[in-house]
């Protein structure tokens, strides 16, 4: 495809562009890229379809949103829901934790052991036994070992 000349001839033969509104540096370089033979439609029907489907797209986009936000307004209420009984279970776990640490208090161990049947050490029936004395055993002794050593110079 060729492009048509950026600098057309004027009738007075003069090489330089145009002068006007559409002249300088930004139009000129439109003018390289965009083709001479592209027409941009600027009809009142053209314009009306674009409005009618930038209208329904904004429409759908709506109605999609409104649909969304029905699906999900029971979550807000669901989580504060969830909120509370957290809380709540939070409190019931450090009220159980209180009463775990007093029931593992020493003194109440050994009063419920006693009342199991635990006797204490001093009042226990010991019984006493001699101990054999450990047998002897024979440590075999090390060999001495004799080294020599001969240094010899050259």
């Amino acid at each position: 495809m060729m492009w048509p000349p950026l600098n057309r001839a004027r009738p007075d033969g003069e090489g330089r562009p145009p002068a006007g509104p559409r002249s300088g540096p930004l139009f000129g370089s439109l003018r390289r890229v965009w083709p001479a033979t592209l027409v941009v439609d600027t009809s009142l029907p053209t314009w009306r379809g674009r409005a009618v489907r930038y209208v329904l797209i904004y429409l759908l986009m709506v109605v999609t949103l409104v649909i969304v936000r029905g699906a999900t307004q029971h979550i807000r209420p669901d989580l504060r829901a969830a909120q509370v009984r957290e809380a709540e279970l939070t409190t019931q776990r450090d009220t159980l934790v209180l009463q775990v640490q007093g029931l593992e208090n020493p003194q109440r161990l050994r009063s419920w052991a006693f009342a199991n049947g635990m006797r204490r050490f001093t009042d226990a029936d010991k019984v006493t036994e001699t101990i054999p004395p450990v047998p002897s055993v024979r440590v075999p002794g090390v060999p001495e070992h004799k080294l020599e050593v001969r240094t010899q110079w050259r």
